[in-house]
């Protein structure tokens, strides 16, 4: 027995009862009135008596229980504190584990979530779950080379546009870090010029007037979802991002003052806009209010009213229609506005009001946007009227401003 030999063995843990049964050398073994069966080690240090705990029976089996008591044993031999020792080794972990880059990368997009919008904030959430492998990684660990390794593995599915922009988000979070002292620099500094070259390529469009009438008048013959047809006619009249107009809300409307006004949050620039809404523009969201007039989202998803149509509902119509990806998409109704306003002769800086293009002088932002709201009023209005001439396929008449 094991109260005989003062060593345990397996029969003896067995049966163990609940109390205390010794090996020696200051460890026993500790059974719980559950049946839990913990390993305790006893000592001194300092005078004063310590515990150190080793685990769980059977998950740390008696000889390795054993092997971690001569180990304590030789390092209090040398003047050490096991348990203390440990309680600074749990500290450190959790030290680690807070600048961890998953940690760090966390409490960066926490940070962002109020100034991105929500598509931009999960977008970025999901493009740092691509590298894993860089997750449990202390910050001082996450090197050009692990970078490098784990943006590769995302080049080799084909996906060279994914690497380069989970470079970009991998950058952000290291800026942020070395903000806040937690790292020396960003090492994705190291990895310009690393990964495979990417071409950019536009968004499909139309921008040639006869193949917009055709285009217009698909739209208008189409024949599927209510919701979807109507945001298939309002997108070419407001030209705005394919994300902001499917998450147009009732409440952001006014259609007596023929105003839609799209709060900073929902914009990709973080600022507030202004959508004037032409004559046909109101007479299409009128026509839809007894449809979705009782639901947050003027385009609600077929599935649910709590959230907006999905991000590939004007698309895939205009693929039905028999526009594929690279003649036409939802985007490309800003490029063919965009294109033929310029055309007409409309003031450039009056259009890139309008499609909310940045500012980069920020006191000649403010300005404009006062200067410009009457002439925008003006050009979308025209613009629509052009819209309607080209579906109708009448002669075309040219929209450009009058000079003042």
């Amino acid at each position: 027995m094991a109260a005989d030999t003062g060593k345990l063995t397996a029969v003896a843990i067995k049966a163990a009862k609940p109390g205390k049964l010794a090996d020696g050398g200051g460890l026993f073994l500790l059974t719980k009135d559950n049946g839990a069966k913990l390993w305790r080690m006893k000592y001194r240090h300092a005078g004063k008596e310590r515990l150190l705990s080793f685990g769980a029976y059977p998950e740390v089996s008696l000889a390795e229980a054993r092997r971690r008591r001569d180990a304590a044993r030789a390092a209090i031999r040398d003047g050490g504190d096991p348990a203390a020792d440990k309680r600074a080794k749990r500290a450190a972990d959790k030290l680690e584990a807070a600048d961890s880059f998953k940690a760090v990368a966390a409490e960066w997009l926490g940070k962002q979530r109020h100034v991105l919008a929500p598509v931009t904030a999960t977008k970025a959430e999901w493009l740092l779950s691509l590298v894993p492998s860089l997750d449990p990684l202390p910050l001082a660990q996450v090197t050009p080379p692990a970078i490098l390794s784990a943006l590769r593995k995302i080049e080799g599915q084909g996906h060279h546009e994914t690497a380069r922009r989970v470079k970009q988000r991998i950058g952000q979070v290291f800026r942020y870090a070395v903000a806040h002292g937690r790292a020396d620099r960003d090492p994705t500094a190291d990895l310009r010029g690393a990964l495979t070259p990417v071409k950019s390529k536009p968004h499909a469009a139309i921008t040639d007037p006869a193949k917009m009438g055709d285009l217009l008048r698909a739209l208008e013959g189409y024949a599927g979802q209510p919701v979807t047809a109507a945001a298939l006619k309002l997108g070419p009249l407001v030209f705005v991002r394919p994300g902001e107009l499917r998450r147009m809300e009732w409440a952001e409307l006014d259609l007596d003052a023929a105003e839609w006004r799209i709060p900073a949050a929902k914009m990709k620039m973080r600022e507030a806009h202004i959508v004037p809404l032409a004559s046909q523009a109101v007479a299409i969201l009128r026509d839809l209010q007894p449809l979705t007039g009782r639901s947050r989202y003027v385009f609600p998803s077929l599935r649910t009213a709590d959230r907006p149509m999905s991000e590939n509902t004007v698309n895939a119509a205009l693929r039905r229609l028999g526009f594929d990806g690279d003649t036409m998409t939802g985007h490309g109704f800003r490029a063919m506005a965009s294109t033929r306003l310029n055309e007409l002769g409309w003031k450039p800086d009056v259009i890139e009001r309008q499609l909310a293009h940045a500012e980069r002088n920020k006191v000649r932002a403010v300005y404009n946007r006062a200067q410009y709201m009457a002439e925008r009023r003006t050009m979308m209005q025209a613009w629509a009227d052009y819209v309607d001439s080209l579906r109708a396929g009448g002669t075309v008449i040219p929209i450009k401003r009058k000079a003042s």
